[in-house]
């Protein structure tokens, strides 16, 4: 299995990154395009379509959304808006599963909520690129989460006993979730004193960071939600020793929309 992993991850890292910073424009945009159509083939399983056709005329569909979003550059601020309000919703959803299911409106309500989750994370990123320091914005976000993970682990594994969200995910705990919230402040922190932020910027972007790195875990616990439902372990098998997309992405489709709408009410860029 690790043999399988470390070959995954050696093929697929040098395509993510020149995906991520290599490319701009159109192009930028139809490569994390390609990312989220592949996540929406796999919500689709999750969702409850057994049929490959019905999976991939789902991918489908989310692909003319997003080329229609890509030409009304306009509805992003009301789709970013709307992402932030599902996640709020979704944290609820979460902490109160398995009862919260039946609110989740069956398959019609699940095929919505992928669109919620997928779209949004496209557009932030899109939104991204365009900005100012652009390719920092992406990597910022990206360590924020997976600082979070790293500090996750090691801090759940060490002093883990108060479970996060048993009914969903039995292995994330409290101090797990604190101690990955911890590492990804002291990341910030240690940007914030060498770009020698004002103590109001590193303020405002230690309170940032933390609801980036909350939003990341209730990202996460909304996949695992969804995959225990359903009784699938993986999203997919796309991925050999890594899983789906989504187990990949899970965490950053809640963060980025969040972390876009944050830097543009700091003025940072233009919705």
């Amino acid at each position: 299995m690790l043999k399988q992993r470390v070959i995954t991850a050696l093929i697929l890292l040098p395509i993510a990154l020149g995906g991520f910073f290599l490319l701009e424009g159109g192009a930028f945009a139809l490569f994390i395009a390609a990312v989220v159509c592949l996540g929406a083939w796999e919500w689709a399983r999750l969702a409850g379509f057994a049929s490959q056709a019905l999976r991939v005329t789902y991918a489908g569909a989310v692909a003319a959304l997003l080329y229609a979003l890509y030409l009304l550059p306009q509805l992003a601020p009301w789709l970013l808006g709307g992402a932030v309000l599902w996640w709020l919703l979704a944290t609820g959803l979460v902490m109160t599963y398995p009862k919260s299911s039946r609110y989740w409106g069956g398959l019609p309500g699940k095929l919505l909520i992928g669109l919620l989750i997928l779209l949004p994370a496209w557009q932030g990123l899109v939104l991204l690129k365009q900005w100012p320091q652009a390719n920092a914005l992406i990597i910022a976000v990206m360590v924020l989460v997976w600082g979070a993970d790293v500090g996750a682990y090691f801090s759940g594994k060490a002093f883990g006993k108060r479970k996060l969200a048993p009914r969903v995910s039995p292995g994330k705990s409290w101090e797990g979730f604190f101690g990955g919230l911890a590492f990804s402040l002291l990341l910030t922190l240690v940007v914030a004193v060498q770009q020698g932020w004002s103590v109001a910027a590193v303020l405002l972007g230690l309170a940032g960071a933390a609801l980036v790195v909350a939003a990341s875990v209730i990202g996460d616990l909304t996949e695992s939600m969804f995959k225990r439902q359903s009784g699938i372990k993986d999203s997919s098998n796309l991925l050999p020793g890594h899983g789906g997309v989504l187990d990949r992405i899970d965490s950053l489709t809640a963060a980025i929309p969040l972390f876009a709408v944050l830097l543009w009410l700091a003025g940072w860029g233009a919705l």
